[in-house]
């Protein structure tokens, strides 16, 4: 009976010792066009997670097309770059990553195909130390 009270108590602590996962928006590059954006989060919960979504312009929500974990841009920077090739080819660029899922090659959007391309070896020299959002509040904090 003890047992029975005690192991969802263990998995309520177990859940909250692990604190919040953080979902922030960090960078959004809009497709040559204008008219698809590419969107990446910075996930922080053991270590710095990055998720890709491809959306029409001006929606708040699309479709997740990647996932990157531990990604780097250099030695001392987490994150990835994305950047459009073309209307129709988004490139998700980073160094390295411990683990990376293209979860959709090909997505619909506004009327188009979006091909997704994932390129590790591709290293940012100009990328500030720590995580995305660390370096977008620090930013923000000195031009207020």
């Amino acid at each position: 009976m003890r047992h029975s009270i005690l192991l969802p108590l263990i998995l309520i602590l177990l859940v909250a010792a692990c604190g919040p996962v953080s979902g922030d928006e960090v960078v959004r590059v809009a497709s040559p066009d204008g008219r698809i954006e590419a969107v990446l989060f910075e996930t922080n919960g053991t270590s710095f997670g990055y998720e890709v979504q491809v959306l029409e312009k001006g929606k708040k929500a699309g479709d997740q097309v990647a996932k990157l974990y531990g990604a780097m841009r250099n030695d001392h920077a987490y994150g990835a770059n994305l950047r459009w090739a073309s209307d129709t080819e988004l490139i998700v660029e980073f160094l390295e990553a411990r683990d990376q899922t293209l979860e959709k090659g090909i997505v619909r959007v506004a009327g188009r195909d979006v091909n997704v391309v994932l390129k590790p070896g591709v290293p940012d020299p100009d990328a500030p130390a720590g995580g995305m959002h660390f370096n977008l509040l620090r930013k923000k904090e000195v031009f207020d």
